[in-house]
């Protein structure tokens, strides 16, 4: 279930102000809107943006469905497994550093 459009999330952490230079209160922002929620982060000291991002707005987990235990325990015949799939893992390229 989404959150009624407008709704303001706020939370306070302590972390690292780059115009401060110096460990202040952060404050975080999630403001709903609709489908995505957009998220500022602002120092509580001297007010500057710090962080302003727009994404999609995360659902409530469903709660788990366990699995009936005949079928955990039911293995193959042959020995191997059925239905397990390999998947690889994305991982970003990285750029070789520019010489001058």
């Amino acid at each position: 279930m989404n959150k009624r459009p407008g709704h303001v999330k706020v939370t306070t952490e302590a972390g690292y102000c780059n115009f401060c230079g110096r460990p202040r209160n952060l404050r975080r922002e999630e403001h709903q809107l609709g489908n995505f929620v957009r998220t500022v982060v602002t120092c509580e000291t001297c007010h500057r943006t710090l962080s302003s991002t727009m994404g999609v707005a995360s659902t409530e987990p469903a709660p788990a469905v366990e699995a009936p235990a005949s079928e955990e325990k039911a293995a193959p015949a042959s020995g191997k497994r059925v239905g397990a799939k390999t998947t690889k893992v994305k991982t970003p390229k990285t750029r070789a550093a520019k010489s001058k």
